[in-house]
């Protein structure tokens, strides 16, 4: 078996699923557009020039989940997929999920973004593995803080082998191990690789990419 791992933001998604959320929710009159939408981008911008403190960022992130009620929540997420989502999921991606899947790989999604988010972008493509941060619950309620380990940078490492040790495996036992992202925050998963792609790269990665030699591919089409 083919273990296939895949970034899901600006990766399999045409957006930041993280930041949008943050934005729909500012949107939606939940957050204050003054003391948030600002903030909000400036992590994002320290994101891409891999200087986020995840921690600091995560404490900002999960406040609006601990801030409010699992029903409401839910029901804001549900608009949040069908506005923002949905139209950010290419056919290619899509094609692509599909390709591994036909092929018995043991696919999964591996992303920075907590599983709130990115549980139901999951099952939209079908994919069963998820390794996300993982916000913490007490009582049926997010709390704010992070359960565990989170999944970003090296902690994608961690959270993976977390994961496959589970099912008594780990990324050794796979002679071909698929990856795709295109952050340079990416770049332990993808060295763990041994069949490395970089899709629609920010300017770090695609500088890498080049000197590696790492193929680099493109998601973007018309939504499906």
């Amino acid at each position: 078996m083919r273990l296939a791992l895949f970034d899901l933001d600006n990766t399999l998604l045409g957006c930041d699923s993280d930041y949008e959320w943050g934005q729909f929710l500012v949107d939606r009159g939940v957050l204050d557009r003054d003391t948030y939408e600002a903030q909000n981008r400036a992590y994002y911008e320290q994101y891409v020039a891999g200087t986020l403190d995840i921690h600091e960022y995560l404490g900002f992130a999960l406040r609006p989940l601990a801030e409010h009620s699992p029903e409401d929540l839910a029901g804001w997420h549900a608009e949040f997929m069908r506005t923002r989502i949905l139209p950010a999921i290419s056919a290619r991606a899509r094609a692509l999920v599909r390709e591994h899947q036909g092929q018995g790989d043991l696919c999964a999604i591996v992303t920075a973004t907590n599983s709130f988010v990115t549980q139901p972008i999951a099952r939209e493509f079908g994919v069963e593995h998820l390794i996300a941060t993982e916000p913490e619950k007490r009582a049926g309620r997010f709390t704010g803080k992070v359960a565990g380990t989170p999944s970003f940078r090296a902690g994608k490492i961690v959270r993976l082998e977390q994961w496959l040790g589970g099912m008594g495996k780990r990324t050794g036992d796979f002679a071909e191990r698929w990856c795709y992202s295109d952050s340079h925050n990416d770049l332990p998963l993808l060295e763990l690789a041994t069949r490395p792609v970089v899709v629609d790269p920010d300017e770090k990665l695609a500088a890498e990419a080049r000197r590696r030699g790492w193929p680099v591919i493109s998601l973007k089409s018309a939504a499906a």
